[in-house]
């Protein structure tokens, strides 16, 4: 998801209670001799919970956080996996990590907590590849459209919101090549929005370049996007996600946060283990913990994010529409899209 899955993260505080509690077998090797190495991003993997699986398990948890998807790629490819043992990252990846050979299968059975996965996450193909798992589903979100409510007393109902002449000059999108390019190809109803033919492509273009005089800004991050709809005169935004909605409440705009009916992109951020690993027992391990119930309540409560294995913290936070999202994929042609969203950018407005 590029750089707007590196902007939704949020450093989160202390964790609950309960978490000190969380399962994970203990070994027979000396804790000088075991650690574990997680890449991920900022947010998941707290001091809280390192400290209790460090307890339970007698390993230390060395974590480094990611600042983009090229990033990992870049960490992961330099020493073929073997710097780290365990990785978090979005679901549009994983086809690239499995033919790159970066990630191995897990083993099902040492994640006894995959038991705990919602329905909606229980069979995401986009991280199974000729027959084998090869992540767990650990945090959700989407790509929604937020709306100022004193412009709409009832929701918007369609993305086609986005080209409508009363609203022409207020409205931000942020600058995101996939999130852009997807998003619209739902608003034209393309059935598969992450493989269009040539012909698609282009009716995809003309209908980003139409939208462009209505457009006041592109964006760039959760804060400029918030900063911006704040200072005033604009009554929609394409979202970064969901916690853009509390942040603009925090500053006063009283907005609403709605998926259109033609749907809207949902991410699913992962855990993975490295193909370079070098104690599988104790990354599964690592996997099982971060799917026990108290950590996706934590991750929904405290974060605003959509967590995979606690439905009843999603729906009382109103994320209860992951059934309405199109989750992520690999593209047909990644640098085909930047290519074409960086001169839908460059042409001028007509």
């Amino acid at each position: 998801m590029g750089e707007s899955v590196v902007n939704r993260r949020y450093a989160i505080g202390a964790l609950l209670g309960g978490i000190a509690a969380l399962a994970a077998p203990t070994f027979g090797l000396q804790a000088a001799e075991r650690e574990l190495r997680v890449l991920t991003w900022e947010g998941y993997a707290d001091e809280p919970w390192v400290k209790a699986f460090e307890a339970k398990t007698g390993a230390k948890v060395k974590v480094s956080y990611t600042g983009s998807v090229d990033e990992i790629f870049a960490k992961m490819n330099a020493s073929a996996g073997k710097d780290f043992d365990v990785i978090a990252i979005e679901t549009s990846s994983y086809k690239r990590l499995v033919q790159e050979k970066l990630i191995k299968p897990l083993d099902k059975a040492k994640i006894p907590n995959l038991a705990n996965l919602s329905p909606a996450f229980q069979s995401v193909f986009s991280i199974v590849f000729d027959g084998k798992l090869y992540a767990a589903p650990f945090a959700w979100g989407s790509i929604p459209l937020i709306y100022d409510k004193k412009a709409f007393p009832v929701a918007p109902t369609s993305w086609s919101v986005l080209w409508d002449d009363k609203y022409k000059g207020r409205i931000i999108a942020m600058d995101d090549a996939t999130n852009a390019i997807v998003t619209t190809a739902l608003a034209l109803g393309l059935k598969d929005p992450f493989n269009l033919d040539a012909a698609q492509l282009a009716q995809v273009k003309a209908k980003l370049l139409a939208q462009k005089p209505y457009v006041s800004t592109y964006y760039a991050g959760f804060d400029d996007g918030v900063s911006i709809f704040a200072q005033g005169g604009i009554d929609l935004m394409m979202s970064m996600g969901e916690p853009q909605a509390p942040m603009l409440a925090k500053k006063g705009i009283d907005v609403g946060l709605t998926i259109p009916k033609e749907g809207a992109i949902g991410w699913i951020d992962c855990w993975a283990i490295s193909v370079g690993v070098r104690d599988s027992d104790l990354a599964h391990a690592w996997i099982d913990a971060m799917l026990d119930r108290k950590v996706g309540t934590y991750i929904s409560e405290k974060t605003g994010y959509g967590n995979t294995t606690d439905a009843e913290a999603n729906a009382k936070i109103g994320l209860d529409y992951a059934d309405k999202l199109v989750f992520l994929q690999a593209p047909e042609d990644q640098a085909k899209r930047i290519d074409l969203w960086n001169e839908v950018k460059a042409t001028p407005v007509q």
